[in-house]
């Protein structure tokens, strides 16, 4: 893996995890691609929203940061398997639910894209 490229990765998961803190979702849409999907499990059943259903959801619901929430996530793995291809795994929370995302990138048009989101969380009290 190059250094720009890890630095590139690194930047746009530093966007994703400020656009979640803050609730913006402009930071938000501006790294993860127009075709993106989040999917989880609940209850057994294999849940899938689009990255705009996501998007709105984040628009809807108090901020992290708005809520003096305490913040703490981080970079765990970063595995590039190709000049435009990458998967990066990280923790972050939005209490009581800790997550643990598994994101899939893509490097388009120069610039590096989460182009699948699949997390798991748990709550704890």
């Amino acid at each position: 893996m190059s250094i720009a490229d890890r630095s590139a990765i690194e930047a746009t998961i530093q966007t994703y995890f400020d656009g979640l803190y803050e609730g913006d979702t402009v930071k938000l849409a501006s790294v993860f691609h127009p075709t993106s999907s989040l999917t989880w499990d609940q209850d057994d059943k294999l849940m899938v929203i689009s990255r705009d259903a996501w998007l709105q959801a984040v628009r809807d619901r108090p901020s992290s940061k708005s809520r003096e929430l305490a913040r703490d996530d981080a970079i765990l793995l970063i595995d590039q398997s190709g000049p435009t291809t990458a998967f990066v795994k990280v923790k972050c929370q939005i209490p009581p639910r800790y997550f643990t995302d598994y994101l899939s990138l893509i490097k388009v048009e120069g610039r590096w894209q989460i182009v699948q989101k699949i997390y798991a969380f748990e709550v704890r009290n």
